[in-house]
């Protein structure tokens, strides 16, 4: 697996930004969170005149072994249909990257079938990976499967970034993947099971209580995970698996990552873990209504741009927030001082 390196932003520029920021045509402060957000992005991208190049979202897509164990309210054969509908444009997310010009690309990680060649899909699966194991019975993937998918999403983002962009957002579709994320989170967070999982796509207080039952026993059954890759290849699933290489390789260039809700939150957890330097360059976009998305949020200190309710997946968080971001954005480069306005200050 690829050795990441990412560094911390040099500070030595963070007064001039604060300057320019305090001395717009405003109160200091006024403009509240967008000042927070101006200065993260000035800070990430070492100038005082940041920009927006080629925003793209990627869209993970895998199929999960344990699936078939009665933790979503949808078979697993609909992975395969929702990709096929992202690639027809009719999936929201393919509404709001239309709408805030974002470059969508959806990249099949590991679902369990077979995309024709010539569709508009990245095909990205390791070979002969149609979904992950049955984490009741064994991990869900191998170490080397785990570290290759890495491998894989650091690639492919390597190859987004020297197409020009320099902000991503990552958004995923896998029939069971909140379930992997719970486990994740409950690990990683060290956090009861009970405090991590929720309705996902719509489970009634019957099919939760199944599901925390099912997911009970497979934490029971894989209890020595002491690295964040075993913790990986033991729930994750390859469309989290190669986020998080994505994730990784995107800080490590210097990107502005968009972070979505509950099961991006997931992946980010697991990089966070292999390399903290991260957190510079994440952008917290929406607080799922998953119910224990606000934990993971708490546990990394973040706070998102956006609570509205939503619990969707695709990356749908981010591509609402992206016009926030343009602001922050825009403000910074376009508003006048009080210099320039030639308006008193004092």
């Amino acid at each position: 697996m690829k050795t990441f390196h990412i560094p911390v932003p040099d500070s030595s520029i963070l007064e001039a930004i604060q300057h320019k920021i305090d001395f717009k045509t405003k109160p200091v402060g006024a403009l509240g969170q967008l000042e927070k957000l101006a200065l993260r992005i000035s800070l990430i991208q070492q100038t005082l005149n940041p920009s927006l190049q080629k925003p793209h979202l990627v869209v993970f897509a895998g199929d999960h072994g344990a699936a078939q164990e009665g933790i979503s309210k949808y078979p697993p054969e609909v992975t395969y249909q929702m990709v096929m509908n992202f690639v027809q444009g009719g999936a929201a997310i393919n509404v709001f990257c239309r709408q805030h010009n974002i470059t969508l690309e959806v990249v099949d990680a590991g679902v369990n079938g077979t995309f024709e060649k010539n569709l508009p899909i990245i095909h990205n699966k390791i070979p002969n990976t149609f979904g992950t194991n049955n984490y009741l019975k064994e991990p869900a993937m191998s170490i080397k499967e785990g570290q290759k998918s890495i491998d894989r999403g650091a690639a492919l983002i390597q190859k987004i970034f020297e197409n020009g962009c320099n902000i991503i957002g990552f958004g995923e579709m896998g029939i069971g993947n909140t379930s992997s994320a719970s486990l994740i989170m409950s690990k990683i967070c060290k956090l009861p099971l009970s405090e991590c999982v929720g309705r996902g796509t719509g489970l009634d207080d019957q099919a939760l209580k199944t599901k925390l039952q099912v997911l009970q026993k497979a934490q029971d059954l894989h209890r020595k995970l002491d690295t964040p890759l075993k913790v990986l290849t033991a729930f994750g699933g390859f469309e989290i698996a190669q986020m998080v290489g994505a994730m990784l390789q995107a800080t490590e260039l210097g990107m502005i990552v968009l972070v979505d809700g509950f099961i991006a939150t997931s992946a980010y957890l697991i990089a966070h873990q292999i390399e903290p330097n991260i957190s510079h360059y994440a952008v917290f976009c929406h607080q799922s209504d998953e119910s224990g998305h606000k934990a993971m949020l708490d546990f990394l200190g973040a706070n998102a741009l956006l609570k509205l309710d939503l619990r969707l997946g695709e990356g749908s968080g981010c591509a609402l927030a992206y016009p926030i971001i343009q602001s922050a954005v825009n403000f910074m480069n376009e508003m006048a001082s009080f210099e320039s306005a030639g308006v008193s200050n004092v």
